[in-house]
């Protein structure tokens, strides 16, 4: 029989040896989840690499394949403006009357001399008349002074002979003297009346012509101002009165007035080549050249004012258009007006004898053989072989060939 104390050494190896069993298991179970944990990790993480292609190819640089129009590759400056007629005027009358005719609206071409508009001229046109008659009245005059003066000369002659004969006394001829005398100043008088009378008949005249409004020069009407039965005044003196009654501008002294800044502008000179473009007409082109650099500086801006002309007008050609200027190093020839499929000239290669690029396809490259045009700068034309927008390597390894995997460069 076993004694008490045997009894409890026993229950006590038994308790130690299952707490040791239990954490022996507890200790296996956690070795085994980390195992479990890395090897998961480890699979994510080729299969990401996998995915993104990182894991094999060399990393490249790519570049776009683009259509430039030539001109980009000579210009110097690029300045933007606005589009200004060099000839505008704010139409209005000299004299202060009312509004009876407008023959005119927005966009109106008139003719240098053509009647635009006329006040109300009754007035003026009675006063004319009344100075066109006394103008006859005068010539009229003129002639009776010249008949009394002819027949007091013939008098004066015959008392003179007579004189001479001793047939008539002193005092006979001396009044035949002043009659012609008088009818000589008579003659004078009425000359001079005739010419004061001409000369208020054209004073009359010339008032007659302040009531109608005439273009100053051909060109077209940007704004009217006044609509028939207004009062137009000059400098618009009255209180209500209008001071102008169209603004117009001369089409053909349209040019594009630029801002350069003080540093670049040793890059232009008088009659040096451009080219324009303008935001309303997107893809339109047109060549120009510097018609005057203005030699004044703008203190706020630091920049100052190049004038330059259009080679050809074009009626699409509006004032106060917005407009940029891109300063050419030389004139263009006719075959650089139109776009040109061009790369960067490091992205080609020589392959078996032929100009070669490597175009970027999803994470691989193909070589792709290209016929080239001359160069321009840094870029090159393409002829054959790419298509705008075709990604395409830029300064390829040597040992990069078609099929290979690459990595593209960030940045």
């Amino acid at each position: 029989m076993k004694s008490p104390e045997n009894s409890l050494d026993l229950e006590s190896l038994r308790l130690e040896r299952g707490e040791t069993e239990l954490r022996y298991i507890r200790s296996r179970r956690r070795r085994n989840l980390m195992f479990f944990s890395l090897i998961i990790l480890v699979v994510v993480s080729g299969v990401w690499w996998v995915w993104s292609g990182a894991l094999w190819g060399q990393k490249v640089a790519v570049t776009t394949v683009l259509k430039i129009y030539p001109s980009q590759a000579v210009t110097l400056l690029n300045a933007s403006g606005y589009v200004v007629a060099q000839r505008k005027a704010s139409v209005s009358s000299k004299s202060t009357g009312r509004l009876s005719y407008l023959g005119i609206e927005e966009g109106s071409r008139v003719q240098q001399g053509e009647i635009i508009a006329r006040l109300e001229n009754d007035d003026l046109n009675a006063a004319r008349d009344r100075a066109a008659f006394n103008v006859k009245a005068s010539t009229a005059t003129l002639e009776q002074a010249q008949a009394e003066l002819t027949d007091a000369r013939l008098n004066y002659v015959r008392q003179e002979k007579l004189l001479a004969q001793n047939l008539i006394s002193r005092q006979d001829f001396d009044a035949a003297e002043a009659r012609y005398r008088k009818a000589v100043a008579a003659v004078a008088n009425a000359q001079a009346t005739i010419k004061a009378a001409v000369a208020a008949l054209a004073e009359a005249q010339t008032a007659v012509e302040y009531s109608f409004i005439r273009a100053p020069f051909n060109g077209v009407v940007l704004t009217k101002n006044a609509e028939v039965g207004e009062v137009v005044a000059p400098f618009g003196a009255a209180a209500n009165a209008r001071a102008a009654v169209a603004t117009m501008a001369d089409m053909d002294s349209l040019m594009v007035e630029v801002d350069v800044s003080e540093a670049n502008i040793n890059q232009v000179k008088v009659d040096q080549p451009c080219e324009i473009l303008l935001d309303a007409l997107p893809g339109e082109r047109f060549s120009g050249k510097v018609h005057m650099i203005v030699p004044t500086a703008d203190r706020s801006k630091a920049t100052i004012m190049v004038k330059v002309a259009f080679d050809e007008m074009d009626p699409r050609i509006l004032p106060e258009m917005s407009a940029k200027a891109a300063f050419l190093s030389r004139s263009l020839r006719p075959e650089e007006q139109q776009l040109r499929l061009v790369i960067h000239s490091e992205a080609l290669v020589q392959q078996d004898g032929r100009s070669t690029a490597f175009v970027l396809k999803e994470n691989r490259v193909e070589a792709v053989s290209v016929e080239v045009g001359p160069k321009m700068g840094d870029l090159v034309e393409i002829r054959a072989g790419l298509r705008e927008g075709n990604k395409v390597v830029l300064r390829p390894p040597k040992n990069l060939a078609s099929g290979d995997r690459v990595q593209v460069q960030e940045g």
